[in-house]
């Protein structure tokens, strides 16, 4: 019998590639505030004398809140998986550009440059007979851009594609002439890391080929 996998997110590239892996989960997107969710955790870092939050826990922090929060919305008796990616440059963090200003001026940072992806992963086993296990970890990605002209940059933010990925560039998309290359899991700066995902299943006492059909 195959588990069921809930996907809490509406990347359509975090989608395609749990399809390659030959596993067709559902997807509920959660609502979760995201700034509300960044800035609960600052407070806390402020609180306990920890500083500023480190990527890897702010997007952790982020797929823990929509696997929760899907978890808590909806009657769903899957494995629900959470994620979320940031790009860090020069201990800066990046999510979304969200216009195309933003992103043309964010090019002009990262050309040529290399920067950190960081996907944060949450599994919640929500089903009736399962572990009720709830659990995440983050991967990290080196991403080598490329050095790219003002006529490219224009370019490729004209297509609307960067505005609305992490980092503002992907590697499976309109983005991958741009990156030069990559140190670490290629399908963690996708938005889903494969082999991350295999092993958070296993911690819950799941096989990752038991969620194909």
């Amino acid at each position: 019998m195959t588990v069921p996998l809930l996907l809490a997110s509406q990347s359509p590239a975090r989608l395609a590639t749990l399809r390659s892996a030959g596993i067709e989960p559902e997807v509920l997107v959660s609502g979760v505030d995201e700034d509300a969710v960044l800035a609960s955790l600052r407070a806390l870092h402020a609180d306990q004398g920890w500083g500023e939050p480190d990527p890897a826990d702010a997007v952790l922090a982020l797929a823990r809140a929509k696997a929760e929060h899907v978890g808590a919305e909806y009657d769903t008796d899957a494995i629900i998986l959470g994620c979320d990616s940031m790009l860090e440059i020069d201990g800066a963090i990046h999510g979304k550009p969200g216009d195309a200003a933003t992103a043309r001026e964010r090019w002009r940072v990262m050309r040529g440059r290399t920067g950190v992806l960081h996907t944060g992963h949450w599994l919640i086993d929500d089903r009736a007979d399962g572990s009720r296990g709830s659990l995440g970890a983050s991967s990290a990605t080196t991403v080598r851009f490329a050095a790219l002209t003002a006529e490219e940059i224009d370019a490729y933010v004209a297509t609307g594609e960067p505005l609305h990925v992490a980092g503002g560039f992907t590697v499976d998309g309109l983005g991958g002439p741009y990156v030069d290359g990559i140190d670490g899991d290629f399908h963690g700066v996708v938005g889903v890391s494969l082999p991350l995902l295999r092993h958070l299943l296993a911690e819950l006492g799941v096989p990752i080929h038991a969620l194909r059909a």
